[in-house]
């Protein structure tokens, strides 16, 4: 069974930064592709970005790329999710997320899921 589990949100000014983290463990990482996603408090969950299987392909939400990096270290079987220039709305709960095979867009279903961090972006 595939476990994930987030670390590194809090509250930052906006224009500054944060990493997030989120350690995969249950199965082989390589298999799988990695999405981070997120919702604030009164709206539906948005797809953040997200790296397919294998490493071999990218996607961002339009509203993140040029500030957001998704990368991952198959050494260690985490995915991150370095965030800069923040703004206050990007505050919300983010979550990762694991599909087998995926291609690493929103078009996944993302089987499993991490229970969260907060990110709160202050003006």
């Amino acid at each position: 069974q595939v476990q994930l589990v987030e670390s590194g949100g809090g509250l930052v000014q906006a224009g500054g930064s944060l990493r997030l983290s989120c350690a995969f463990s249950g199965r082989s990482f390589n298999n799988y592709a990695m999405g981070w996603f997120r919702q604030a408090p009164g709206k539906e969950r948005e797809f953040v970005a997200g790296r397919s299987w294998g490493d071999r392909s990218t996607d961002y939400a339009d509203s993140v790329k040029g500030r957001f990096t998704i990368s991952r270290d198959n050494a260690k079987s985490t995915v991150y999710l370095q965030m800069n220039n923040l703004k206050p709305e990007d505050t919300a709960v983010y979550r990762c997320a694991a599909e087998y095979w995926g291609t690493g867009t929103y078009k996944d279903k993302y089987d499993y899921w991490g229970q969260g961090t907060q990110v709160t972006v202050s003006s």
